[in-house]
């Protein structure tokens, strides 16, 4: 089984991208699954019904989010309604949608499971405690984990505690791709960050001067996404259905 995983798609600019070039990409890889963190796909972060639906038409099979997923209030019913867009499982459980979702294939299940570090981000459920009941309730050794968090530690320690456990723990939200894809000793694949998808001549997606004007002064900028010089992140993994073990995982940058 080969998965496709992007990292962080940043507006307009890299759900265009994704629109355009994805098909070459799944097809020059032979991906069988793409999964796209889509929290930033909207316009001015967050993600819409819209910016959703226009990744699903473009080839995405599976949307996970993380802290930006609930900023947007006209996506909450989507989140109810359409499966294979999820939010952090470690949510409180009144939050709409859901945290996981598995993609039935004739040749495989895979569970996607969507969880959300606490290091410099909100205070929630343990992603430890919330994975671990989690996995007590699936019956696919095939599972991918989108760990949607600041810290490279936490997401360390995530990838250690699930090694063997579960097929990959990919990190999402810095908007950087790490250069430490790797397996992990119990068979399962690993990467800090997949990076973003997005204007790469930009802070994070946003606009270089508005970014460093934000920071220089402290005071409130709005962000505005550069939409130029666009280019895409992630990772490709080959998975043994079987097994759930990750046989090899190989980290993406194009432009």
């Amino acid at each position: 089984m080969i998965v496709l995983a992007l990292g962080d798609v940043v507006g307009s600019a890299g759900c265009d991208y994704i629109r355009a070039n994805l098909g070459r990409i799944k097809a020059r890889y032979g991906a069988d699954i793409t999964i796209a963190n889509g929290e930033n796909s909207a316009k001015g972060n967050g993600v819409t019904p819209k910016s959703a639906q226009h990744l699903l038409d473009s080839g995405v099979d599976v949307i996970t989010t993380g802290n930006h997923a609930l900023r947007r209030r006209e996506i909450y019913d989507t989140f109810d309604s359409m499966e294979c867009l999820i939010r952090p499982a470690n949510y409180h459980p009144t939050a709409p949608g859901r945290g996981m979702y598995i993609y039935d294939a004739p040749a495989f299940r895979l569970c996607v499971v969507n969880l959300q570090g606490l290091v410099y981000l909100h205070s929630l459920q343990s992603p430890f405690d919330c994975v671990d009941e989690l996995l007590k309730k699936l019956d696919t050794p095939n599972i991918i984990v989108d760990f949607h968090a600041e810290a490279t530690a936490e997401k360390l320690c995530l990838g250690y505690y699930l090694d063997g456990q579960v097929s990959a723990v990919l990190g999402t939200h810095t908007h950087v791709p790490t250069a430490d894809a790797r397996i992990l000793p119990g068979g399962t694949g690993y990467i800090s960050d997949l990076g973003m998808c997005g204007g790469r001549q930009s802070v994070l997606g946003v606009r270089a001067e508005l970014a460093l004007r934000r920071m220089r002064t402290g005071l409130p900028v709005r962000f505005e996404e550069e939409p130029e010089d666009v280019g895409l992140c992630g990772a490709v993994l080959d998975i043994d259905e079987k097994s759930g073990k990750c046989r090899s995982i190989e980290s993406l940058v194009m432009v």
